[in-house]
């Protein structure tokens, strides 16, 4: 019976010291600890317990161990680690790889990688599988892991063959045939220009408009009682529309400059000397507004010669004209001017085979669609042509003259207006003639391609900069803590951005209210184009960041209130309509629809809602000032309060107001008084030449000779400091 127990006591001890070597080991510090599993025994731990055979000491510890499961240690992970980075080999690696396309390449897991990567600088917690890896990252990668890199050759991708549509060659000299002078008025805002092709073409264009100013690109064909034909294009004198009196100087032949006699020369005077210049285009001088007894027509001349425009009566060869477009004098001189040197230019065109031409301005109509204006220039426009321009097509299903009569044919240099445009093309774009709808197709499609592959150059152009932005800032980040472990960079960068995690909220509802959201609809395409360039003028970002979320032509719709709803912005209107549905629409959303016809009272509208999202700023408003010419005390209770005897020198002492000490001109305080006494009295003024004692809501100490500032704070709205320019 003894030796019995001691059997088993013997058993229990041996079990203690087994289970002793296994807490040892699940004690170690491990390095990505595997367990592996082993076939079990037939008698599992447990049974040690409730049921102990007399097994050998040696044996005990061998079979308690094949139990559990077999735990790698970081010796044998080490050993293992060394085999797997001795593997040699060559890998084709590309400029960027993701961390899975490495793996894959080197034959290795994932895992693999994130090992190799602990034993560098790189950040390894940002890193997913589908994270790119720099070129110099993957090199190291490879290099650590005992294998040898080269570049892969970069896999040539088919060439995509060109369908582009383009112009056709020069036309034979003999197929030439005479066209209309295609010619371009020019000037300054107000100078007449209007009024000049108003009386040309004898309508009543000029009445209609706004503020004198013509609001986009016109073309027409005005017949002269000799028989002759002259087409016009009539330009926007404003500063805004700068790009359309440019675009309208490239499909010109003859360009018109009119200038207001008693005005003389001005801004836009300059600017479309200079475009006809780089245009290489001949001007004739049409001074403007004669018959007014101010107007000085000599004097126009010679301040032009400023600007290397001389007339013939000083030696040039431009043609000067005085005129009074409002009263009809002199027009017919003007035109006779035009038709001679037309003449001089033998202007002639090739009136056969495929159209060529050029899209003055487009628009969209709510019953005919997407429009066009555009100038012939080669070919015979008829109906059922197939046209490209820019990125989209048409088939053309009408054809209309300035007046909206329909046509059937138009020949080169003549205007017409195009309906059957799938999309809406931009002015200025080139119009070309093909074969077929299907060749249109091919052309679009090939103009689309080729815009996406400059934009993916663009971009990566852009995204490789700043990647190696983000990564010089992470390297200066890592050498700022490469002397801290990895707790103590974490504590740090946990303390620094602590409080973004709270304030970013607040900071949001600080970004919405300081952002004006934009969303501008025009008449025609040049009208948002000049919009849309002067915002590219916003400077103020500072104050108030201007963000336009959409643009394009036509009436205001319910998509452009949804977007200006998802936004919190406003919808700016330049010569379109909002529908009485749409207006109720906006008020019940609060939506604000600003419309306008005139462009810079569009402008003033748009900086007075700048202004509106500007937080007020206080200015301070001095009342009264005294001077400091006594100091004493007063016992209050146990404490003492600090008095100053004070004269007033100038204005008046408000004690309801707010005060300010002022010592060699640094301001000590701010705030209230506690008390102001004039003889022993408490009095709630003190006017000028007045002495009075006072005391502050804080304790400060005077000193003779300071200043008190009596002053009312008040909020002023701020103004943004953009500037259009007009």
């Amino acid at each position: 019976m003894n030796r019995g127990l001691i059997l088993k006591f013997e058993n229990l001890v041996q079990l203690r010291s087994a289970c002793r070597q296994l807490r040892t080991l699940s004690y170690r510090k491990v390095y990505r600890a595997q367990w592996k599993p082993v076939q079990s025994s037939a008698h599992p731990v447990w049974s040690l317990l409730l049921y102990p055979q007399f097994w050998q000491k040696d044996k005990l510890a061998t079979v308690t161990l094949s139990q559990c499961r077999h735990l790698a240690t970081k010796e044998e992970a080490k050993k293992k680690k060394k085999k797997i980075l001795l593997t040699k080999g060559e890998v084709e690696i590309k400029q960027k790889m993701t961390v899975e396309e490495l793996a894959a390449a080197m034959g290795k897991d994932i895992d693999h990688i994130y090992e190799v990567l602990l034993y560098t600088g790189v950040d390894v917690s940002s890193l997913e599988p589908d994270s790119l890896l720099p070129e110099d990252h993957i090199k190291l990668i490879v290099k650590k892991s005992g294998m040898k890199y080269k570049s892969a050759k970069l896999k040539e991708e088919k060439e995509r063959e060109n369908t582009d549509a383009v112009k056709r060659p020069p036309a034979d000299p003999a197929l030439l045939t005479p066209r209309p002078p295609v010619v371009t008025i020019l000037g300054h805002v107000d100078h007449g220009k209007t009024t000049l092709l108003d009386s040309l073409r004898k309508t009543q264009v000029a009445s209609m408009e706004a503020g004198g100013i013509t609001q986009h690109i016109g073309a027409f064909l005005v017949h002269l009682p000799s028989g002759e034909k002259i087409t016009f294009l009539d330009t926007p004198g404003h500063a805004a529309f700068s790009a359309m009196r440019a675009r309208g100087t490239h499909v010109t032949d003859i360009v018109i400059l009119v200038v207001a006699a008693e005005d003389g020369v001005m801004q836009q005077t300059i600017e479309s000397i200079q475009h006809a210049k780089n245009a290489g285009v001949p001007i004739i001088l049409a001074i403007n507004k004669c018959d007014k007894p101010e107007a000085d027509p000599e004097r126009v001349k010679k301040e032009l010669l400023a600007y290397d425009v001389v007339c013939e009566e000083f030696g040039g060869d431009v043609q000067a004209v005085n005129i009074s477009a409002l009263k009809g004098e002199n027009l017919m001189v003007l035109a006779e001017a035009t038709v001679a040197l037309a003449e001089m230019l033998e202007l002639k065109a090739d009136a056969t085979g495929l159209v060529e031409g050029t899209v003055i301005e487009s628009r969209k109509d709510k019953g005919k669609g997407s429009l066009t204006t555009a100038i012939i220039q080669r070919g015979t426009l008829r109906k059922g042509c197939v046209l490209v321009a820019g990125k989209t097509w048409a088939k053309v299903r009408f054809m209309f003259d300035e007046n909206g009569k329909a046509l059937n044919a138009a020949s080169p240099g003549i205007p017409v207006e195009i309906m059957g445009w799938k999309e809406v093309p931009s002015a200025g774009d080139e119009i070309l003639e093909v074969e077929s709808e299907q060749r249109a197709h091919e052309v679009v499609a090939w103009r689309t391609y080729a815009e996406q592959q400059e934009k993916m150059k663009r971009d990566v152009e852009v995204i490789e900069a700043k990647q190696k932005e983000h990564r010089m800032e992470y390297e200066k980040k890592q050498q700022k803590f490469a002397h801290l472990s990895w707790r103590q960079r974490k504590a740090v960068l946990y303390k620094t951005n602590k409080h973004l995690m709270f304030s970013k909220p607040k900071e949001r509802t600080e970004v919405d209210e300081n952002t004006l959201s934009l969303i501008v609809k025009g008449d025609v395409d040049g009208s948002v184009e000049a919009i849309l360039n002067i915002l590219d003028s916003y400077d103020a970002d500072d104050e108030c960041k201007l963000d336009i979320i959409h643009f394009g032509m036509g009436d205001i719709s319910e998509t452009d209130i949804s977007f200006a709803e998802a936004f919190n912005g406003v919808v700016f209107g330049f010569n379109v309509k909002a529908n009485q549905s749409i207006k109720e629409l906006a008020a019940k959303k609060g939506i604000k629809i600003k419309l306008h016809n005139i462009i810079y009272k569009l402008i003033e509208d748009l900086k007075d809602e700048l202004n509106s999202r500007l937080p007020p700023s206080v200015v301070e408003t001095t009342i009264g000032e005294a001077s400091v010419l006594d100091i004493f005390s007063v016992t209050v209770g146990k404490n003492k309060i600090p008095v100053a005897g004070c004269r007033v020198h100038k204005g008046l002492l408000d004690k309801k107001m707010k005060f300010k000490l002022i010592r060699n001109r640094d301001v000590i305080w701010k705030g209230s008084l506690s008390s102001l006494k004039h003889h022993k009295d408490d009095v709630p003024v003190i006017k000028m030449g007045m002495d009075c004692g006072l005391s502050l809501d804080k304790y400060v100490e005077f000193s003779i000779g300071d200043e008190i500032i009596c002053y009312e704070e008040k909020e002023v709205q701020q103004t943004t400091s953009w500037d259009p320019g007009f």
